[in-house]
């Protein structure tokens, strides 16, 4: 592939690309690309989590760059993940990975990395103090959306250690760019602000869309100007069943989370329905087509998103007719991973334990 090739897939992931110049001369010098994420294991695993991650994932592999997945089950130990069981804590990044099987992620492609091994390393913790020398206590308290949490919260003392946690991450594992979500973004500038002062390579930045939460937004959401504020605060949540779609959920649950979603006619901003549309479905097929009865205008196929976009603002689709297809599509997608985890007898086990665990904030 040509470099410009690989960039374009690189952007196709990132809905924002920080130091792209940077990732652009690396790649014309050869140099193989190491990219990574890093996730807590807390709990069911949601669309964005499961098949939009395992589609990215894949996008970056298909441009030439290594990828490293960190299991993050220590930092899901310091934000309090399943009441601070690590047992099931680690259950759980053992079904993310499962889950990633049966989306069709090549995992032996991936580099599975647990932070309980890399924290039995004495360099780990000399980076951790370092880069506390290097930020201070408020910048921190302000990274705390990295880990589901606000400024106004109580934070705990191991809950403040985690943003030096997920930056030493990005070091240690010699990362040339942090592909995580726009939730993330703060301690990735952190990062990238301080690697020089410490010795470190600057990583670069690819920021993904975070999928907003299918339920409406509310007053006090419309209300917070600061767009990565807004971001954060739609996303959706696996501690509230119905804001999202999982990877698991039977057919009549997604078709009743669709029927239930918010999706106010002719309105784009801010519209769950076609965000699942844009970042779901056009890119797994391409090509759809919307079904409907003769009476209702018939069948209407659509080769883009944007196309679809503005016949739903121009009031040619409506919103019914986007839930029933959305749903169909879901379903479409949903239905190999629901198989595999019926035929596998360990990935049904792992999965059935998973699920009765308590989600916890």
């Amino acid at each position: 592939m040509t470099t410009e090739e690989k960039m374009k897939l690189i952007y196709e992931v990132g809905e924002e690309v920080i130091g792209a110049e940077e990732i652009k001369a690396k790649i014309e010098k050869g140099k193989k690309l190491i990219a990574y994420d890093g996730f807590e294991p807390s709990g069911r695993i949601h669309i964005a989590q499961g098949f939009v991650r395992a589609m990215n994932i894949q996008k970056m592999l298909k441009a030439g760059i290594h990828f490293k997945v960190l299991v993050a089950d220590w930092h899901a130990f310091a934000n309090n993940k399943m009441g601070g069981d690590l047992d099931k804590i680690k259950k759980v990044g053992q079904y993310f990975i499962e889950v990633w099987k049966a989306c069709g992620l090549d995992t032996n492609d991936v580099e599975f990395i647990w932070a309980s091994d890399l924290v039995k390393e004495s360099d780990y913790w000399l980076t951790v103090l370092k880069i506390g020398r290097a930020t201070t206590l408020k910048r921190i308290i302000r990274c705390s959306q990295i880990m589901g949490r606000n400024e106004s919260d109580n934070l705990t003392a191991a809950q403040i250690m985690y943003p030096a946690m997920q930056a030493t991450d990005i070091f240690y594992l010699k990362a040339d760019i942090a592909q995580l979500g726009m939730d993330q973004r703060k301690v990735n500038m952190l990062a990238r602000q301080i690697a020089d002062e410490l010795g470190y390579e600057k990583p670069a930045a690819v920021h993904h869309h975070m999928l907003i939460s299918l339920k409406p937004p509310t007053d006090l959401i419309q209300n917070v100007e600061d767009k990565l504020e807004r971001t954060i605060a739609l996303k959706m949540s696996k501690s509230k069943p119905d804001s999202a779609i999982f990877m698991t959920d039977k057919k009549e649950e997604i078709y009743e989370k669709i029927k239930k979603a918010y999706c106010p006619p002719n309105e784009v901003e801010n519209n769950p329905v076609l965000e699942y549309f844009r970042y779901i479905i056009f890119p797994k097929f391409e090509k759809i087509t919307i079904e409907r009865k003769n009476e209702y205008g018939g069948n209407v196929d659509f080769d883009s998103y944007l196309k679809l976009q503005n016949d739903y603002q121009d009031g040619k689709i409506y919103p019914l007719d986007l839930k029933d297809n959305l749903s169909r599509y879901l379903d479409m997608i949903i239905e190999p991973i629901r198989i595999y985890f019926e035929e596998n007898k360990e990935a049904k086990k792992l999965k059935d334990e998973v699920e009765s665990f308590e989600v916890t904030r």
